[in-house]
């Protein structure tokens, strides 16, 4: 039972846990919600912007109308995080971070750069990425998942190809290992 507990403090704690005696209470940090965006943990304040995203915007409406808008991206954001955080090689990635935060900002920045008109409100990519120790493997990974789940929207493969040309170059802010 205490494993389940400390299982599930580490999905949602937005700090890790510190180790404790087998014998202590369990202790867990506050948790404060945010009231911006129900359901997610809040953030410390940090200013934001579209250049944020990673990526300038596609031109047009072609590859937003690839990914059927922006519902289309949407299910294309929860099936990449749902095969990523059951993906062994990279679930352990994902058990301590705020997942309604990150499909949240997944999907505006998918839909900023796919050229809906949806401003992205997460950090820059340097910085969300910087403590999780990404290597080349995990990022992979991420990808495989992605076009899975792009695949499974009925995304064309060449409008797939255009989007990760796009989404390539932030690797290098974020894998850090």
């Amino acid at each position: 039972m205490r494993a389940l507990l400390i299982a599930a403090a580490l999905f949602v704690a937005p700090t890790p846990l510190l180790a404790q005696d087998a014998d202590a209470p369990l202790e867990l940090p506050p948790v404060v919600m945010s009231t911006e965006h129900p359901g997610e943990i809040a953030v410390e304040p940090y200013d934001r912007s579209n250049a944020h995203a990673g990526a300038t915007p596609f031109e047009g409406t072609v590859m937003l109308e690839a990914f059927h808008g922006v519902e289309g991206i949407g299910r294309v954001v929860d099936g990449m995080v749902d095969l990523s955080i059951a993906d062994p090689r990279i679930a352990g990635t994902f058990v301590s971070h705020d997942l309604v935060r990150l499909r949240r900002v997944l999907k505006e920045q998918f839909a900023y750069i796919l050229g809906a008109p949806v401003d992205y409100s997460g950090r820059d990519m340097a910085t969300s990425h910087r403590d999780l120790g990404i290597q080349s493997a995990d990022m992979g990974a991420l990808v495989e998942n992605l076009q899975i789940a792009m695949s499974r929207e009925g995304v064309d493969f060449r409008a797939q190809n255009r989007f990760l040309a796009k989404l390539a170059p932030m690797k290098d802010d974020v894998v850090t290992r």
